[in-house]
């Protein structure tokens, strides 16, 4: 109790200003590149468009159309669009703009905003079996704005494997003081991605096994309601992760890795928020999803444009950002309590996709690296892992007083 004590204290007193840590953590390696020479988007018969991308390589992909506004979305798997220059591909005045960049880990995006509504008639990916080279080609004719609606939507696909949205939207009710706090704990990786791995061991079973203990220890401590990503080996996609810690009317949003460096050395916990050039690109990329009504709790973003949408998620952030800086100073302080020494910066921050809900307080504990021997066998050590928990429990319970105290203030 008197550890507490000092952990609110400090809490209260400083923020620990977040150290800069590196961008590219919500990047990927790019395989395919585009060749804007025999690339272009130009007009069609029937009022239409003709889009020609050609490939260094073929990869996944997909097409569909969104609505409200209307799109055109092409989505990739790992392309690279250094070079490519937008106004140099546009060559009608049928696409308003068009927009390229990284999804998410792996997948890359090109949306086109159409002046008029227009459907898919054709479309294909022709694959060059001497070169490796690919040619994706596809054909919009126009339509009217009904059947354009009627047909827009992204697919199916388990590669994005969002629950269905809540239609009956309904702002949460103000929680009383003596609510338990929702915390959403989130074992990284699962099923068909590993994670790091190392002498038989991945990371997705180390992370499993500390989230159960953590649930564990946070249920003794009484006034936390628990829950988890993943109770299992199964995959859930980044999103997905997301998404049910909004179905749950999660409080906090507490993601654990145990990272493996190629190069360099490291050791010790680092604690990971949301960096503020990953906030803008996450509240455009929410800004654009289709299924708005669950993006943040509460609110029904469908039928509002990007900009709106936007302008909305950036409001949510800049409550919630502060409230994430404050939790991972209390993760910090609360584990340097029971564990001892961590990583020499151990506040950081990055563009890990699972840290991008706009309205939920995220962080991200990288509880040490698979490629330290110290702290490789630590994760293995039980009573190093329950030290762990324990820490986590002392910032949170922290946290939910420092927490409630800056909301009653604000409210003042």
């Amino acid at each position: 109790m008197r550890f507490l004590f000092r952990l609110m204290l400090a809490l209260s007193c400083a923020l620990v200003p977040a150290v800069s840590a590196q961008e590219a953590t919500d990047g990927f390696s790019a395989l395919a590149r585009v060749d804007s020479s025999q690339s272009a988007v130009r007009d069609a018969r029937r009022g239409g468009v003709q889009i020609d991308l050609a490939l260094s390589q073929g990869v996944p992909w997909r097409i569909f159309t969104l609505d409200d506004p209307r799109r055109l979305v092409l989505d990739f798997r790992e392309i690279d669009w250094r070079g490519v220059v937008a106004a140099d591909l546009l060559q009608t005045d049928r696409i308003a703009a068009i927009r390229m960049g990284g999804l998410r880990p792996g997948w890359s995006r090109m949306v086109m905003d159409l002046a008029s509504p227009m459907q898919i008639e054709a479309a294909e990916m022709r694959l060059n079996t001497l070169e490796g080279s690919a040619q994706l080609s596809a054909i919009l004719i126009a339509t009217d704005a009904e059947s354009f609606a009627a047909a827009a939507g992204a697919p199916a696909d388990p590669r994005w494997d969002l629950p269905e949205p809540a239609r009956d939207i309904k702002p949460p009710a103000p929680k009383p003081d003596w609510a338990p706090t929702v915390v959403m704990i989130d074992p990284g990786h699962g099923g068909i991605d590993p994670g790091a791995e190392r002498d038989g061991l991945q990371e997705k079973d180390l992370m499993l096994t500390l989230a159960r203990e953590l649930r564990d220890t946070l249920r003794r401590a009484g006034g936390f309601d628990v829950h988890l990503t993943r109770d299992d080996d199964q995959f859930v996609s980044l999103d997905g992760r997301v998404a049910l810690a909004h179905a749950q009317g999660a409080d906090v949003f507490i993601s654990l890795h145990a990272d493996m460096l190629q190069q360099g050395h490291a050791h010790g916990a680092t604690v990971y928020t949301l960096s503020d050039a990953a906030s803008d690109k996450a509240s455009q990329f929410l800004a654009e999803r289709h299924d708005r009504d669950n993006v943040l709790a509460g609110t029904d973003l469908s039928g509002t444009d990007d900009l709106i949408a936007n302008v909305l998620l950036d409001l949510a952030r800049q409550e919630t950002t502060p409230r994430s800086e404050r939790l991972a100073t209390a993760m910090v302080l609360g584990m340097q309590g029971t564990v001892g020494k961590l990583n020499s910066k151990p506040n950081r921050r990055a563009g890990f996709s699972v840290l991008k809900a706009a309205d939920i307080p995220s962080v991200l504990i990288e509880v040490g690296f698979m490629s330290s021997d110290r702290d490789f066998a630590n994760l293995q050590d039980a009573d190093w892992r329950a030290r762990v928990a324990e820490g986590v429990r002392d910032g949170l319970q922290a946290w939910v007083i420092a927490d409630r105290a800056a909301r009653d203030l604000v409210r003042q």
